[in-house]
Parts: structure tokens; sequence; C-alpha cells
């Protein structure tokens, strides 16, 4: 995967707890707090156009988040704005600037995550025949739907990175997903959250408030 700009040291962080951005995943967002409009103007002067997802954690921040770049986005007539983000490459937290900027920015390190730079990854370990039965039953256990010709064809990768961005598991869960070394490792993760909750692990957001 190519860019036509170097990583930056530096970029505006989104704090937005039970949204994760997975690799070469993309991510809807509703803007519409002053603060995060002056963050979207600043971030579309810039060559990079990278804003940092990072979830809130006790009193401070998740040491690891995802960058993703503006690829898209379009103004309602009252000003908000909704976006969309393409995941570029996951960063570990080095430490938040104290700055003028109404929203936090924080000097971030890339080291660790090249896979990331790369093409899809595959998972050879994948068995839909196992894994669709429970997520059915785990779909309608909270009432929710999906299409599943498309999850059928999808490629493996999109698959089980939309999944761990989707579904209701709790913040820590999916900040654990996101943190997989692997793809293969985040399916397996996810496989497991799902079985737990199907065996009697109950709601996952109460699980671990």
């Amino acid at each position: 995967m190519g860019f036509r700009f170097d990583l930056p040291p530096r970029i505006p962080l989104f704090p937005l707890p039970g949204a994760v951005l997975m690799p070469r995943a993309k991510l809807p967002l509703h803007i519409f707090e002053p603060r995060y409009l002056q963050m979207m103007e600043d971030v579309l002067k810039t060559d990079h156009r990278l804003i940092g997802m990072v979830q809130p954690e006790g009193d401070g921040l998740a040491t690891i988040g995802c960058a993703g770049r503006v690829i898209a986005f379009s103004e309602s007539d009252d000003g908000r704005l909704m976006i969309s983000l393409k995941a570029v490459s996951r960063f570990r937290l080095a430490d938040i600037e104290e700055g003028f900027a109404p929203y936090l920015q924080a000097h971030i390190d890339w080291t660790g995550f090249d896979r990331d730079l790369k093409g899809p990854e595959r998972d050879p370990g994948l068995d839909r025949e196992r894994l669709f039965p429970l997520l059915q039953r785990f779909l309608s256990q909270h009432e929710l739907s999906t299409d599943w010709g498309a999850a059928q064809e999808a490629e493996d990768e999109m698959l089980v990175n939309s999944l761990s961005m989707m579904l209701p598991f709790s913040n820590s869960d999916k900040q654990a997903l996101l943190e997989s070394p692997t793809l293969a490792d985040r399916r397996e993760l996810l496989q497991g959250l799902i079985e737990f909750a199907l065996h009697g692990g109950g709601d996952t957001e109460e699980r671990l408030q």
C-alpha cells in the first residue's frame, strides 16, 4: 500500500468509546462538536489528512489506536459533517501535546505496525461453516441481522475486521481485537468472544463495566 505522504510524528486524536478502526477498514463518522469541526478544518489542510481514532481508557486514553485518512466528507445545511476514514496504520501513543488547539493532538510511534501498510491479510484458518452458525445465534440473541450473501463473499480480512468493529462487544474487548497482532489472532479472539457470550457469558457490554 503506497502513500503520497510520510507518516507524520504528530496527529490529531478523536477519542471515541466503542469506536475502533481496524487495518484497511473504513469508518463513517458524524462530526458536530465545534472542537472536532475545527479539527476537520485543520486536517483537510494537511497532506496526510490523518485522524487518530483512540478509545478512552480509565482517566486517559488507550495506548494503541489506529489512524485513518479522510477519504470523503459532506456537509449538512446546519454545518455538521459526515466523513469517511480509511485506515492507514495502527500507532502507539507517545505523549499528548499540550497546545492551543481545542482538540487533542499527540506524538505517536508507528513502529511495530509495518504489516498495516501492506496489502490485505489472509486467514487460512478461517472456517466459515463453523463461524457463521455461531454468528447467526449471536445476532439473533442481540436482535441484529446481516447480509449473509455479502458475508459469504467477503474476503477474510473484510469479514473479520467488519465484525470486530460492528458487533456489540465491550470497549475493552474491541480494544483487544484492535491490538491483535495478526488477522488470525483477531479471528480467534472474535470467535472466542462470540462463543463466550453464547455459553452464558452474558451481555458483553455489562460484563466489563
